[in-house]
């Protein structure tokens, strides 16, 4: 099943993206190299800067996706100010289809 994370950081939170930013991308980047890695990418705000995050990626179960969401380092730095975990159902140009 796939689950997405919608991130959204904290208010004046964007030092604490930039700081914790090459351990985030390694994390993903092994995701990637795992296979759970479907597709990731930031949120911009209205001046072009990162303000949250889109995860999404592949898991047995729930337990299993707020695992992976827990131990991204931007979680563990406390960047964001919400995290909404979903199941998600890809219908349209998904390229294991």
């Amino acid at each position: 099943m796939i689950y997405v994370f919608v991130c959204k950081d904290k208010p004046d939170h964007l030092q604490v993206r930039l700081d914790n930013r090459p351990a985030h991308v390694a994390y993903l980047n092994e995701l990637n190299a795992a296979g759970t890695l479907k597709f990731a990418g930031p949120f911009l705000d209205d001046a072009g800067k990162p303000c949250g995050s889109l995860v999404a990626v592949e898991a047995a179960d729930i337990a299993a996706a707020k695992s992976l969401a827990e131990n991204d380092p931007y979680a563990k730095a406390g960047l964001f100010e919400q995290v909404d975990i979903r199941p998600w159902n890809w219908v349209f140009n998904n390229p294991s289809a």
